[in-house]
């Protein structure tokens, strides 16, 4: 289930970075420049809205798949490792303070 979720992540990723790439905010990007049409590209009006919107929907493509990931990727782990230094403290037994150094007594004056 992880290699799924990993290839369709950058599967939508890789086609969003190319919706966003062919796209210029100025209307000159690859929509205006593809066979000299500036408004119709293969019976398609207004390219621009439709790059906007592939825009819009392969950037919510890739949140949701991150998001519903972390339902269908489980945390855990199938090896098993020394325990770290943390586990080993117990957590119930009485609780040792270092020694406080007594202060020096004040030096008299002659």
């Amino acid at each position: 289930m992880t290699i799924l979720f990993i290839i369709l992540v950058i599967l939508a990723s890789a086609l969003l970075g190319f919706v966003v790439l062919v796209q210029n905010p100025k209307g000159g990007g690859l929509s205006g420049s593809i066979g000299g049409f500036n408004t119709q590209f293969m019976g398609v009006k207004q390219t621009t809205d439709v790059l906007e919107k592939g825009t819009w929907l392969f950037a919510a493509i890739v949140g949701l798949l991150c998001l519903f990931s972390t339902l269908f990727i489980g945390g855990t782990s199938t090896t098993k490792s020394a325990p770290s230094n943390l586990e080993q403290v117990p957590t119930n037994g009485p609780v040792s303070r270092p020694a406080q150094p007594t202060p020096a007594p004040p030096a008299q004056q002659k």
